[in-house]
């Protein structure tokens, strides 16, 4: 850890450190992911701190751990290369990207379904009808996903040729194909309209 660059060191910190909190005001009623979380902009409780925010805040376990996994062995390769301002600067407005992205992509759906004009439904499938008011606060997005497919695309394209070992696969792959494969995988992803919790078109933003 003492070997990492600072900003890589410190981006790793913040983010443990705020998921920890996010338990331990959590049992005091706080609901941090509530607070900081990047809410849909047509919710009340929508804030513009929250495209930098919501960064910062992560689902669970396995979502920070993958995350926080992938900035440890690429960030720090792409700071070296950059230094700390050039990095934190790519890491930051790749993250807000990916948030715009994301509430663009909400704001779609949000006028093709129609929902301006309904007055109540419900937030869970077979669940009881809410106002739209309160439903529209559980659109919210969270967690580093955005910068840290920007960080990938950034290794990709400056280490191109680099082989690469990816789990199941038996044989290594060069950087390049390791990122337009995820890039590819994320479209069909978010183009399938699957309801699988995960915003693949923010991760998509962060690489754009």
């Amino acid at each position: 850890m003492n070997r990492l660059p600072e900003v890589t060191k410190n981006l790793l910190a913040i983010n443990a450190l705020l998921f920890l909190a996010t338990f331990v005001l959590g049992k005091q009623g706080i609901d941090l992911v509530g607070i900081l979380g990047l809410h849909f902009f047509k919710a009340s409780d929508f804030a513009p701190y929250q495209l930098i925010t919501y960064m910062f805040m992560h689902s669970g376990f396995s979502h920070i751990f993958f995350n926080m996994f992938a900035l440890y062995m690429f960030g720090g390769v792409l700071e070296r290369v950059w230094g700390a301002k050039r990095f934190l600067i790519f890491y930051l407005v790749c993250g807000v990207g990916a948030g715009v992205l994301q509430e663009i992509v909400q704001y779609v759906q949000y006028v093709q379904l129609g929902y301006d004009s309904i007055s109540e439904i419900a937030v869970y499938r077979g669940g009881p009808l809410v106002p739209m008011a309160d439903a529209l606060n559980h659109w919210r997005t969270v967690g580093a996903s955005g910068a840290i497919y920007a960080i990938l695309l950034g290794f990709g394209m400056l280490f191109p040729n680099e082989k690469m070992f990816v789990f199941p696969l038996p044989v290594p792959i060069k950087a390049k194909f390791f990122v337009m494969g995820y890039a590819v995988i994320e479209l069909l992803l978010g183009m399938s309209g699957t309801r699988d919790g995960v915003a693949h078109f923010a991760h998509l933003g962060g690489m754009l």
